[in-house]
């Protein structure tokens, strides 16, 4: 029975607006996370052929620029390399935990539109990182709300594959640091005291074999470890 795999990728580097904890800032990738996309797919390339995966031609990738921006790059590589063509499509479902109406006000501004409406109390010093609060803010979630969105899409995503596949076969994933952590718990990858622990290098994947019982082992790549106090700004 031919096995199914997926890459979980953090995008490249971009243009991040500084103290803004909105992850839905709509900037592109720097030179250098276009050169870490450039690697990232000679990195893929080289497990596929270790491994004798076979690559799915469709690399699902966040909507987001940087998203968008490291899947093409990735899959034009791919193609000079010798594999077959391969298309980008993009979904909101693989975005960054939303902070709402707050999108791209700084961490002081949001902390204060908060304060000002006296409906809801002030949020937590550890807000950001807090995986259960979720900003009283129309359109807001939490980080586990975006990190159930994330793991409903890589299911139903593998699910479809499952009955195509003929060979060993690798799915690529483009999308979030956070957003994909906290769905690794959603998915039992991870446990939840990890979320806090590990992060993700910028475009290097994480490799995991989907099993028949909807179970996920890791199989290939490393997580990075997160630094004491640092907060999830994506």
């Amino acid at each position: 029975m031919a096995r199914l795999f997926a890459a979980l990728m953090r995008h490249g580097e971009y243009a991040q607006l500084p103290n803004t904890p909105s992850a839905h800032q709509p900037f592109a990738l720097t030179d250098k996370g276009r050169a870490q996309a450039y690697d990232a797919a000679s990195e893929l390339y080289d497990v596929m052929e270790k491994n004798a995966w076979s690559l799915i031609t469709s690399i699902d990738s966040s909507r987001l620029l940087r998203g968008w921006q490291t899947a093409q790059l990735i899959s034009a590589r791919l193609q000079s390399l010798g594999l077959s063509e391969s298309r980008v499509d993009s979904f909101d479902a693989l975005a960054e935990r939303s902070v709402g109406s707050a999108a791209n006000l700084s961490t002081d501004q949001i902390v204060e539109v908060v304060r000002q409406d006296p409906r809801y109390p002030d949020p937590p010093a550890d807000w950001k990182a807090n995986s259960h609060y979720r900003l009283p803010l129309p359109g807001a979630e939490s980080l586990l709300e975006a990190g159930e969105r994330v793991a409903s899409h890589l299911v139903a995503r593998m699910n479809a594959l499952r009955g195509e596949i003929t060979s060993d076969s690798l799915k690529v994933f483009v999308g979030h640091g956070a957003s994909f952590r906290h769905a690794a718990f959603q998915l039992g990858i991870l446990q939840f005291e990890q979320i806090a622990q590990l992060s993700m290098y910028h475009t290097r994947p994480v490799y995991f074999e989907y099993l028949c019982n909807e179970s996920w082992r890791q199989v290939e790549g490393q997580w990075k470890l997160r630094a004491a106090g640092s907060g999830f700004l994506d």
